[in-house]
């Protein structure tokens, strides 16, 4: 079985003499911890010792075989079999070496890490279209540790782009900072939302243009960062309804700023919503489960021309003909994928930089929603396979070390 290919930041295999151990997704629902070279860095990157990686269902999907993200120039998957994966794509870490034309980073930083590769990441003279429009998540040459192909953080050592490690400042717990990244996608795709063209917005400066009754689909990570990010950071003093079937999570949403946590199996979500919005549904729909089911329900959910963020992923086994009652109401479909954003004047990612602030000034309170903590490769297989379907799981994170 072949080894799992070491790259810098311009995809090119390199050879190290030193080793370290990693999770290896060497198949379908099955991880090895192996021995693989260590990276080696170039002038412009980071050999960054893993302290903490946020286990993601990105992970979770990649590792049951429900996605494979590693293509050819074909776009066809890869299989596992021939290029094993080091999956973990939130990462957080301390500057173990820092290349020889790095001024800003040095040995023992803390930082959390950018694992997208993109214009400014490879250092192009020209930067993409999307680069230039602050969409880097579509760069036109992106590329993603721990997502397609390229070395994750599960492993002790990670290589970077300096300008993919940001600075953390203020003191943080490994498993916190784990979850800048994941954050930053909820920033992301909050400002997908307003830069879009829609009837109602959670900052409208005239009343009647104002969002009043949001509803969000689904409380796992994203829909509680989601739930704290309106309250905390967008000022959203509206009706919050938040659907979710998980007792322990509804309970979460509801102590991080949920007005009404509903169980859509004991309950019928849309006559809920109806009664508490005058039959007229809300004006702004956030899907964050991957339920199929919220697209059948979403006719009934959503008023005339509201906004929905298609946030999930999955949604397997729905019939797409439910699309065309919903596109009777005119709704704004808004979709967003990753930590995007543009660039500071240093090149490391705006994203990420606002999401590491807003949890280093404690605008958003990370610490509930770690539920499982993990501290060894070997834990890796029965986290994605298991705890991650059981009641009481929220979040796993698997610390290695310390910042």
């Amino acid at each position: 079985m072949s080894a799992v290919p070491l790259t810098n930041q311009n995809d090119l295999p390199l050879t190290s003499g030193q080793t370290m151990k990693a999770s290896v997704l060497c198949d379908v629902n099955r991880l090895e911890v192996r021995d693989i070279p260590r990276p080696v860095i170039s002038p412009y990157e980071v050999l960054i010792r893993v302290a903490a990686v946020g286990l993601c269902g990105t992970d979770v999907h990649i590792f049951a075989g429900h996605a494979n993200y590693n293509t050819n120039e074909y776009g066809q998957p890869i299989p596992l079999a021939l290029q094993p994966q080091i999956l973990g794509h939130e990462i957080t870490g301390v500057v173990e070496q820092a290349g020889s034309a790095i001024g800003d980073l040095r040995e023992g930083d803390r930082v959390v890490v950018d694992q997208g590769l993109n214009c400014v990441s490879r250092r192009r003279e020209i930067l993409c279209e999307y680069c230039r429009t602050e969409n880097s998540h579509q760069c036109e040459f992106y590329r993603e540790h721990g997502i397609t192909g390229l070395p994750g953080g599960l492993a002790e050592f990670i290589a970077v782009p300096a300008v993919n490690a940001i600075k953390i400042n203020a003191p943080l717990e490994v498993s916190t900072a784990a979850l800048v990244e994941p954050l930053g996608c909820i920033i992301h795709s909050s400002d997908m939302v307003a830069k879009s063209q829609t009837r109602h917005a959670v900052r409208a400066e005239r009343a009647e243009r104002r969002v009043r009754n949001v509803l969000i689909c689904g409380a796992g990570p994203a829909g509680l960062l989601f739930t704290q990010y309106l309250r905390n950071v967008l000022g959203y003093e509206g009706l919050l309804f938040v659907s979710d079937p998980n007792e322990c999570k509804r309970q979460l949403a509801k102590s991080l700023g949920a007005d009404e946590v509903i169980d859509p199996v004991k309950s019928d979500l849309v006559e809920v919503v109806h009664e508490h919005t005058g039959g007229k549904g809300v004006e702004y729909l956030i899907e964050a489960s991957g339920s199929g089911d919220v697209f059948r329900s979403m006719p009934g959910l959503i008023r005339k021309q509201a906004t929905v963020l298609l946030y999930g992923h999955g949604h397997a086994g729905t019939d797409l003909s439910v699309l065309s009652s919903i596109l009777f109401k005119e709704p704004v479909l808004v979709s967003s994928v990753g930590a995007s954003g543009g660039f500071e004047k240093d090149g490391r990612p705006v994203a990420y930089t606002r999401a590491l602030n807003l949890i280093e000034q404690k605008r958003i309170d990370i610490a509930p929603l770690l539920t499982h903590c993990y501290t060894s490769f070997a834990d890796v297989e029965q986290a994605l396979s298991n705890d991650i379907h059981t009641e009481d799981y929220v979040k796993g994170v698997v610390v290695l070390g310390s910042l």
